[in-house]
């Protein structure tokens, strides 16, 4: 029979631990025994001892009288001899009762200090315990990161290497058939533009004698150069540049250009190459009379990019169509703007124009007999044609121009007549078009006049703009006036169909866009801004013409809520592409780098200045440590590790999602709170770097909780962001209650005092990297710079007076994990609707809805950094600094604009209390009554109001639920 070692050792420990427990407490029992024993004894000895004396019996007050009435003198002495004797006694009772008192005195003082020794000894157990369980976790992480060190092995891949324009090359490589049917693939030259090449721009100077045949506008000019040298594009190497790009127009209204002279300057740019190969030649149309300007010249291989193009001349995916260059060269335009709301305007539909071809029509039908009759008595042959017919401007027929060098010319052509024909005919059937639409139109205005602005005459000057279009009536102020007041603008584009845009079907876009009006588009034919990379069906409505006599059912099924999305869609793509010079440059480059595949320039991030000179070495706190507020396993110990950056660069989808989502598209960011989460299988089918699931897989309770950061998203850490103003004492607490905190990659302290701290401030070691930064100004707006000392995608803004336990933090974490585009944070606020003044209101009472969570105790994802401090319109954070005030809102706006989300608060705390904090600026009597204003004005900015409520809050899975005993709940407490 075998013994088992093991038990019987446990079992002699267990005997041993037994028989020391009762000796201890036979020792306690037997002190307390003599404690009672000993002054019973005492008590009954002397009893017996006074019971043998015969007390004598007082019979008066002044006289003693003995029972024998004889007085015993002999016994008096004897008598006292007793009583001394008794006396003794009593002293020595007394002396061995304090020895006794003192001893158990002294017991006592030893059973107090044993239990306060086995009380440290069992803190000491659990503390022990908990730092054996959180190694184990650790353990197990080094052991699965060694794993996927092992099979995630990924060799480096040497980028390819650029590959520079050689000083004079070839000039022998073919053109396509013509230089109408170029595309990217036949024209372009991918050799000095490789992926990694940056995407270096050359732009030609248009100042000088560049095209001395005519005058550019002056402000498109200085636009185009104050925007490109702007550019971080932009190089000055012509031999490392992927695209040249030059400056043609707008041409001032009054120039007359040779256009054979234009095209031979053209081919005279010293990097044309002989082909114009990777030439941008940019015409950007500032007034309605803009006109097509690549007509009858040979560009070669340069791509034109303009507002107005025909469908000879247009080579799609190669040429781009730009909005007109109306707005101002840079800056923010929401002061121009209106507000989105009411999503239902006075105006269901409005239009104001007129038919410019109309006017032709008389004289075109008088003359069209004429002609015929010419054309049969000289049997085919036009010797002369009405002036009249002459005259049709370019756009009916085939676009071509008629020749003003003389009749000769005229009759040397043999098809001269038949084209004279056919532009007449074109003409005829053009008016037709419009008439019909414009009868359809009117029909409609008739049975519902009040809700529909339409006029198709002007009531003033000649309208703008050309042959074959609906040319523009009024200035800008009387049509915004028309448009901010419509809920839908009709957009009528050319009736000539080889007209694929113009200026002022563009400035229509342009305008109703701007004021809120949502476009509706007649006709399939035209080309639309960008549209290569803009889905403007998010923004604007596109129906057939014969679709015209339904366009009010049509948008009568249109919701409040479709209506309102596609307004805020079409104001995002104004303020974004069409606003000023700038961002129509900034998008005009984005399209060629995009379909490049090359990624933009990555954003810039802010650097962290140190408060300290680079030799002061800063003192150490040396006091007691604060004592843990749990005694939770939160998390396993883990080395520090930053957010995986720019892994996402090549991705095509994303790089064109992005240009219709609000944000920035023109920058490239390390990382964004977008991205798709895996199918939960594949983390564990080859797809599992970086994951650490529950359980491995199995799930779990607490226990397997706290081991693990599981959830959808690959394991990371966060930073800490402490904003902090003349509060040392309260920081150096705050700071040293994140001791220990599990996840925690960095802090940083935003010192918003001018004045630096004191050199004598101790300050705590908290076992992660501490960065005191040092700020230009006292502003609020610093603690959402994007440093770059911050290199986790999660970040906790935090204020120093804001107390929060560790298993509140890594809660609110492990949320904001799963809600990566949100705000996650704990004291909830709220916005309220005046009834009385029709306005907003700030309010922090206890509510069952929120809107706002505040950034003094949040989570949120670095990408807002960005778009607060780059992105979002200045005025904004101007308002901010001037009431040292309101960021909290700023950054809660800004991510509901961007998310149309809510945030998420969680667990029960609706406001921190600090009593032993300095006053605080929320403590101000005028602190609510700027919150009021900064809201509306935020609305103001952003056209409405972003904010969204919600009605809950979120605990943890196990919270308050009942287990078994051998299962743990996620967070104790929470």
């Amino acid at each position: 029979m075998k013994v088992d070692r093991s038990g019987a050792t446990w079992l002699r420990g267990r005997v041993c631990v037994c028989l020391r427990h009762m000796v201890t407490s036979k020792c306690i029992l037997v002190f307390l025994c003599l404690f009672i024993t000993v002054p019973l004894v005492g008590h009954y000895y002397l009893s017996n001892i006074a019971g043998d004396i015969d007390h004598p019996i007082h019979r008066s007050r002044t006289k003693l009288d003995y029972p024998d009435s004889d007085i015993d003198l002999s016994k008096s002495s004897e008598l006292k001899h007793q009583i001394e004797e008794l006396r003794r006694i009593k002293a020595s009772v007394n002396n061995e009762l304090r020895d006794l008192e003192s001893k158990r005195q002294k017991l006592q003082a030893e059973v107090s200090g044993y239990t306060t020794h086995i009380d440290t000894l069992k803190s000491q157990y659990e503390t022990i315990n908990k730092e054996v369980s959180q190694l184990k976790i650790a353990l197990d992480q080094l052991r699965v990161e060694k794993e996927e060190t092992i099979m995630q092995y990924i060799p480096n891949i040497k980028a390819p290497q650029r590959i520079l324009m050689e000083a004079d090359p070839s000039e022998n490589i073919p053109l396509p058939m013509s230089p109408q049917s170029c595309r990217m693939h036949s024209c372009f030259d991918y050799t000095p533009c490789s992926l990694v090449s940056g995407f270096p721009v050359f732009v030609y100077n248009p100042e000088g004698s560049l095209f001395g045949s005519h005058k550019i506008v002056d402000f498109v000019q200085s636009s185009f150069i104050s925007s490109l040298q702007k550019s971080v594009y932009v190089t000055t190497d012509p031999m490392s540049a992927c695209l040249f790009v030059v400056l043609v127009g707008e041409i001032a209204e009054d120039q007359l250009v040779d256009r054979a002279h234009f095209e031979r300057q053209l081919h005279d740019l010293p990097h044309w190459h002989g082909d114009g190969r990777n030439h941008i030649i940019l015409n950007l149309a500032r007034s309605p009379s803009n006109k097509e300007f690549f007509t009858d010249v040979n560009t070669g291989r340069a791509m034109m990019v303009q507002s107005v193009f025909v469908n000879s001349v247009f080579r799609p995916g190669f040429d781009v169509l730009v909005p007109p260059n109306f707005g101002i060269a840079e800056g923010d335009t929401w002061q121009d703007l209106p507000s989105m709301s009411p999503v239902r305007r006075k105006y269901l539909i409005s239009f104001w124009g007129e038919a410019i071809s109309s006017k032709l029509a008389q004289n075109i039908e008088q003359n069209i007999q004429s002609i015929q009759n010419t054309v049969n008595e000289n049997g085919g042959n036009v010797q002369r044609v009405p002036r009249s017919v002459q005259e049709v401007p370019q756009g009916a027929g085939q676009e071509e121009e008629l020749s003003e060098e003389g009749e000769d010319d005229e009759e040397e052509d043999g098809n001269f007549q038949v084209r004279t024909l056919k532009a007449a005919a074109d003409a005829t059937r053009l008016v037709s078009l419009e008439a019909s639409v414009v009868a359809a139109l009117k029909k409609m205005h008739n049975q519902i006049p009040d809700t529909l602005f339409l006029q198709f005459s002007c009531d003033g000057p000649r309208p703008q703009g050309s042959y074959a279009e609906w040319g523009l009536c009024g200035n800008n102020e009387r049509r915004s006036k028309v448009l901010s007041q419509s809920t839908f603008s009709l957009v009528l584009p050319p009736t000539n169909f080889t007209m694929l845009s113009t200026t002022v079907f563009q400035i229509r876009l342009y305008e109703s866009l701007k004021y809120g009006a949502i476009p509706i588009i007649l006709g399939d034919h035209v080309q639309l801004p960008f549209s290569e990379i803009l889905d403007w069906r998010l923004a604007a409505i596109f129906l057939p013409v014969s679709r015209v006599t339904e366009i009010h059912f049509f948008l009568r099924t249109f919701t409040d809520s479709d209506i309102s999305q596609m307004r805020q869609h079409g104001r995002f793509l104004w303020e974004t592409y069409m606003s000023n010079s700038k961002r129509i440059l900034d998008t005009t480059l984005a399209v060629f780098r995009t379909r490049l595949q090359i990624p933009a320039k990555p954003v810039k991030e802010e650097p962290t200045p140190s408060v300290f000179n680079a030799s002061f070495i800063p003192l150490k706190f040396n006091g007691p440590e604060m004592e843990p507020e749990t005694d939770e396993v939160l998390g396993p110990t883990e080395a520090r590790f930053p957010s995986e950056k720019f892994y996402r660069n090549y991705t095509q989808f994303i790089n064109y999602n992005i240009f219709n989502k609000p944000g920035d598209p023109f920058h490239l960011y390390p990382y964004q709170p977008f991205d798709t989460v895996l199918p939960s299988e594949a983390k564990y089918l080859g797809s599992g770097y970086g994951f650490r699931s529950i359980g491995k897989g199995a799930g779990g309770s607490g226990k397997e909780f706290s081991g693990a950061l599981g959830g959808n998203i690959q394991r990371e850490q966060f930073t800490i962001v402490m904003l902090t103003y003349e509060r040392e004492a309260v920081l150096i607490k705050a700071l040293q209650r994140l001791k220990g905190l599990p996840f925690l990659n960095k802090v940083i302290v935003v010192w918003n005092n001018p004045i630096p701290p004191s050199p004598e401030l101790r300050w705590p070691d908290i076992h992660v990297p501490l960065e005191i930064v040092k700020t230009f100004k006292n502003s609020l707006n610093n603690r959402f710079l994007p440093y770059d000392s911050i290199e986790t995608e999660a970040i906790l803004s935090i204020d120093d007076d804001a107390h929060l336990r560790h298993d509140e933090i890594i809660f609110g974490f492990r949320v904001w994990r799963e809600e990566r585009e949100r705000i996650v944070g704990f004291p909830g606020r709220f916005h309220a609707w005046d009834l009385k003044h029709q306005s907003w209101l700030y309010n922090s009472n206890y509510s069952c809805e929120l809107s706002m969570v505040l950034t003094g105790a949040a989570f949120f994802h670095k990408y807002y950094s960005y778009l607060y401090s780059y992105v979002m319109p200045a005025a904004i954070r101007d308002k901010v600094d001037e009431y040292t005030n309101c960021e909290d809102i700023a950054m809660n706006f800004l991510v509901s604009h961007i998310t149309r989300k809510p945030p998420i608060k969680v667990t029960s705390r609706w406001t921190f209390r600090c009593p032993g904090c300095p006053q605080t600026l929320s403590s101000n009597d005028s602190h609510f009554q700027e919150r009021h204003k900064c809201i509306n004005f935020f609305v103001k900015v952003y056209g409405y109001m972003p904010l969204l409520y919600t009605q809950y809050r979120v605990d943890s899975v196990l919270f308050k639920t009942r287990l078994p005993h051998d299962k743990q709940k996620c967070f104790k407490y929470i």
